[in-house]
């Protein structure tokens, strides 16, 4: 099973969290005394300390999920798949869990436990985790990629200077997309597109804005992939803040979303940061 990327941050008595790991995603099968480590892609694992431990569990047969550290000296157990003959995947995820509580993990194996935190991706940004994992209450164990699993990655933060805009399409109104960059000295270098995060009344209002601002040409001297059609250039005077994953290896924002408008911020202070 699988966990769905969303950018949304959201919480409810319906919703459960886990902190998320970053390793080696690990399925491990016990039956009696034969050990098997695979990875997602149902490569095998050689960790000898990983297997013994698994080899040592009470249970005569069982499946678990979790992820290994990448240095292999931890396997972070969150889920129970099988259980001494029995297929547990369409068990709910509270039984699921109250039945991994009972096979008694011992280092290195250890018990993913559940968030208490009302907002568990600010404890993630703050202790530098990678993100957190919300699971739907009541949700069976499902063979691939489900909405019921969904991960919140830690968002980093950009200010960038807008040179430009897209056309809306369909019912959106005001403007598609924000074409924006940053200063690399004296060029304005492109960093992608900027279209979500926006309601209607501030669609409207930079629209307003951008018009006032247009020119005929682009103000990016270092661009690759910018759009062909719908597209308007506009002087680079105004600053957003974005919130995105990361840079992509081609010098772009992945999945950005706007968090606000900088009417205090010159278009020339911006920079690119997290380099």
């Amino acid at each position: 099973m699988a966990a769905t990327l969303t950018q949304e941050r959201f919480a409810g008595p319906e919703w459960s969290f886990e902190r998320k790991l970053d390793g080696i995603r690990l399925l491990a099968f016990k039956d009696g005394s034969d050990v098997r480590l695979l990875s997602r892609n149902r490569r095998p694992q050689h960790l000898p300390a990983i297997a013994d431990a698994v080899a040592k569990l009470p249970p005569g047969d069982v499946i678990l999920d979790g992820e290994v550290a990448w240095d292999g000296t931890t396997y972070h157990v969150f889920d129970i798949l099988w259980l001494d003959g029995r297929d547990v995947r369409s068990r709910p995820i509270e039984e699921r869990r109250a039945l991994l509580d009972g096979v008694h993990l011992r280092p290195p194996l250890e018990r993913v436990r559940t968030l208490e935190d009302a907002q568990p991706w600010d404890r993630a940004a703050r202790e530098g985790w990678e993100g957190v994992i919300a699971k739907r209450g009541g949700s069976e164990y499902e063979g691939r990629r489900s909405p019921h699993w969904m991960k919140m990655k830690v968002e980093a933060t950009q200010e960038l200077v807008v040179g430009g805009f897209t056309d809306p399409l369909g019912k959106r109104v005001g403007l598609g997309a924000l074409l924006v960059g940053y200063y690399e000295e004296a060029d304005l270098v492109f960093a992608g597109k900027l279209g979500t995060g926006f309601d209607t009344k501030l669609l409207l209002s930079l629209r307003a804005q951008l018009d006032a601002l247009e020119i005929p040409a682009s103000p990016f001297t270092k661009a690759k992939g910018l759009p062909r059609l719908r597209a308007h250039w506009t002087r680079p005077e105004i600053v957003v803040q974005a919130a995105f994953m990361e840079w992509t290896t081609h010098g772009k924002l992945r999945h950005p979303r706007l968090i606000g408008v900088r009417a205090d911020k010159a278009a020339r202070e911006v920079v690119r940061e997290g380099r």
